[in-house]
């Protein structure tokens, strides 16, 4: 098994140890933010770091693999979901946020796979895509250090550097959002295109 394969399932074996830390209620804050959601974010980066680099590497020594192009995609969505779904058990972020990046990446994968299979033709990500990526990973490693939670400064009264943070937060979430429906949207016309093509023959 080469490198990138290594880091790929290295990054899969992060998730359940993130899991078992929300599930520790260490009483130490470090500035007010509770140690275990500093651990969850370090491992959230971490693994983060190993999906750029097992691409970088992969590319890099022509080191492609079906295997890693089938385990990557999965392991990255297995590490956003988990993560979203632990700030919503803990009130950070509200159910619908991780429901619409959920329903896209289903449907996504969905139009990925017709497409490969009809043609070969590979679907490549668009400027929303690469958006939501981006912003999404942002969003949720201050996430796990904004005590507050989703939008809390239009329901809270907060200091300067709490209200800098959320806000930023927020709105990286609400941008992440946004580019994954519209991102979703672009997928949906190629596929109505992809199954037009797949008619005429």
């Amino acid at each position: 098994m080469n490198t990138p394969n290594k880091l790929t399932i290295f990054r899969i074996i992060l998730v359940p140890i993130m899991v078992i830390f929300s599930l520790i209620n260490i009483p130490v804050d470090v500035f007010g933010v509770p140690l275990t959601f500093i651990i969850m974010d370090i491992i959230f980066i971490i693994a983060s770091i190993t999906d750029k680099l097992d691409g970088y590497l992969a590319r890099k020594n022509n080191e492609i693999t079906n295997f890693g192009k089938f385990l990557d995609p999965i392991a990255d969505k297995i590490l956003v979901v988990s993560a979203m779904l632990i700030l919503v058990g803990e009130n950070r972020l509200p159910a619908w946020i991780p429901i619409i990046i959920i329903t896209r990446e289903f449907a996504v994968s969905g139009y990925r796979l017709i497409a490969v299979e009809q043609n070969g033709k590979v679907i490549a990500a668009s400027v929303w895509g690469k958006l939501k990526t981006v912003t999404q990973m942002i969003a949720i490693i201050l996430s796990f250090v904004d005590i507050n939670g989703f939008g809390a400064i239009f329901t809270k009264q907060l200091d300067m550097i709490p209200f800098a943070l959320n806000l930023v937060t927020t709105i990286l979430m609400i941008i992440c959002t946004v580019a994954t429906i519209f991102s979703g949207y672009e997928y949906l016309k190629g596929g109505k295109d992809l199954f037009k093509d797949a008619k005429k023959k």
